[in-house]
């Protein structure tokens, strides 16, 4: 592997080449300074889907079906420098247990994985992957890097609305999309939807407040979608609706609504944090700030800013411009300029959570979130 110190060209490999695959390749494909070497999937028509999707940069890519082939070409002819994890949540564990040790530096999508046993090891592991080898290992969460949320955190984390007592997160969106093997109609595949789903959303509230989860009581269930679909004679059991409520460290509480059956909503995200000083809010797709400061009931006073995304980082994937960003932290770290700003002990935070959230759902009991070594 050549040094990717200053502005080397990086090169990457994809593996898992669905959906979110794909938009990781559309918004490598924006930038100058990487070029993708490998794509990696055992599903033929994903594998050709990628390929369409690199048009003219797909000469002299290469193609694997299998992880462990591709990481045996890495550790020998194949000159790959990155890997981005993108496969079914299932399969994290077992693709990042044939990673570590490569010396690839890796982003592995969210979640880290599906149960909270296997996001310690795998958390352990690429502590470990990063000290004996040097190579980077981050986790992907979108959602903290699309450009009005991004200005939303900084200014809130710069004191604007004073100090926080309460944030309040609400996606109202489309249902889960058809995925290849419909792997996510299935909690024992994707961790359950406050896992797979909600994992960006406990992340941003952890980044945000700035202090661990004590506590959260969520309310869920699968009450509109799926309730007709079947595969292989079983019934869906993904939640597609949820309130949770989060009480942290510091005293502040976070509350998540989660609806996945509203995607005529004008905003899919919105989130909200207010202070003893203020209250600011973001709002996506609108792209707009309202930040609303204390000064009395009759002498309301509202500011408003919009945060325009170039058109070019909009089409390029469905988080708003945020995969994009995401990479170009990923890669200041591998090349040494910045820390990891996302790392494998945030992945398990989230996933931990989660899988509190499901369990909250289904026992409909306040669960204690589990302090994970503090």
């Amino acid at each position: 592997m050549t040094s990717t110190q200053g502005h080397d060209e990086v090169r990457f490999a994809i593996v898992g080449t669905g959906l979110m695959g794909i938009e990781h390749i559309r918004n490598l494909k924006l930038r100058p300074d990487v070029r993708i070497a490998a794509l990696c999937d055992p599903v033929k028509k994903s594998l050709e889907r990628a390929r369409t999707a690199l048009g003219d940069d797909a000469s002299g890519v290469a193609e694997f079906s299998d992880c462990g082939a591709f990481v045996a070409a890495a550790k020998s002819r194949l000159q790959v420098d990155a890997v981005i994890v993108a496969s079914p949540n299932h399969t994290h564990h077992e693709v990042l247990k044939l990673l570590f040790g490569t010396r690839l530096h890796i982003l592995c999508e969210k979640p880290l994985c599906t149960t909270l046993d296997d996001a310690r090891r795998i958390a352990e592991a690429a502590d470990a992957h990063t000290r004996t080898t040097g190579g980077v290992f981050s986790v992907g969460m979108e959602y903290r890097y699309m450009p009005p949320v991004s200005e939303f955190i900084a200014r809130v984390k710069a004191g604007e609305v004073g100090k926080l007592r309460m944030l309040a997160i609400r996606e109202h969106r489309f249902p889960f999309l058809p995925k290849v093997g419909d792997w996510n109609r299935f909690s024992r595949n994707t961790g359950g939807t406050m896992v797979e789903k909600c994992c960006h959303f406990f992340d941003l509230m952890r980044f945000i407040v700035g202090a661990e989860p004590v506590r959260l009581y969520c309310s869920g269930a699968m009450d509109v979608n799926h309730q007709d679909e079947r595969y292989a004679g079983e019934k869906p059991d993904i939640i597609d609706n949820s309130y949770t409520i989060v009480d942290f460290a510091n005293g502040a509480r976070a509350m998540l609504d989660l609806c996945m059956f509203a995607e005529g909503s004008q905003n899919q995200e919105e989130i909200a944090a207010v202070g003893d000083l203020a209250k600011l809010e973001v709002l996506i797709p609108d792209g707009d700030l309202i930040f609303s400061p204390r000064v009395g009931f009759a002498g309301k006073k509202i500011e408003r800013r919009h945060v325009a995304v170039e058109q070019a980082l909009l089409g390029a994937g469905h988080h708003h411009g945020a995969t994009y960003f995401q990479h170009e932290a990923f890669l200041a770290a591998i090349r040494g300029r910045s820390a990891v700003e996302v790392s494998a002990n945030d992945g398990l935070r989230a996933v931990a959570m989660g899988v509190a959230a499901e369990r909250s759902a289904q026992e409909k009991k306040v669960v204690e979130i589990p302090r994970l070594g503090d």
